[in-house]
């Protein structure tokens, strides 16, 4: 496949490009400052230096070109409300535009899971975030694109053990950002999960069997 990651020089975003490539695919990684371009290389990805917050939609439709897949997994990692604006939502907003533009079908986006944070005070910020990280999933359901939305519990650097807990529902909980990373490539790879919002934590299932199950019924022809 010809995937681009975008936010790709990311935690997850970096570990998804170097599964991919590491498979053969071919990923073109959009992201904001130059000195990532090292960090994106090194992962096996191709970098392409974009700017989603001033960067015209025109030019990257002309960088989603002849792409399958589109992953988005770009965020503002708390340096702000407005920058949380720009680019969870105005950010996911152009590159679902830009997508539709270039004809790319397939757009998988990394969200955020509804839970996240309730066990602790959280902040205006914090709350500023969750809102427009809904908002901005309900712009892609809302899309004529082939939409896929993964909801993660709280990412953490622990290694991944290759086994998740995925559905439309499960009980809110951690999950390596290794592990995140395996279910994003796997789904990728499974054109019949579509049109559904995923949940995901840690668990006992492995990855590909985890995609699997999900796949609607009647579509299964394994």
């Amino acid at each position: 496949m010809r995937v681009c990651v975008i936010g790709g020089a990311g935690g997850v975003g970096r570990r998804l490009t170097s599964l991919l490539s590491g498979s053969g695919d071919e990923v073109t990684v959009v992201h904001r400052r130059a000195e990532q371009a090292a960090v994106v290389e090194e992962a096996g990805g191709r970098s392409a230096l974009f700017d989603l917050v001033e960067g015209p939609v025109e030019e990257l439709a002309g960088l989603l070109g002849g792409q399958d897949a589109v992953v988005f997994t770009a965020g503002a990692h708390g340096t702000g409300r407005e920058q949380t604006t720009l680019i969870d939502g105005r950010g996911l907003e152009h590159a679902v535009d830009a997508a539709a533009r270039a004809g790319v079908r397939r757009f998988v986006v990394v969200s955020v899971f509804p839970e996240a944070g309730r066990d602790v005070e959280t902040n205006a910020g914090f709350e500023h975030y969750m809102r427009v990280k809904k908002a901005a999933d309900v712009h892609l359901t809302e899309s004529d694109l082939d939409w896929l939305v993964v909801r993660p519990g709280t990412l953490t650097d622990a290694p991944g053990t290759g086994k998740v807990r995925s559905g439309w529902a499960v009980p809110y909980g951690a999950v390596p950002r290794d592990d995140v990373a395996a279910f994003l490539a796997a789904a990728l790879h499974e054109p019949r999960l579509h049109h559904v919002v995923v949940e995901l934590t840690e668990g006992g299932t492995p990855v590909e069997e985890a995609v699997h199950a999900l796949v609607p019924r009647g579509t299964d022809n394994g």
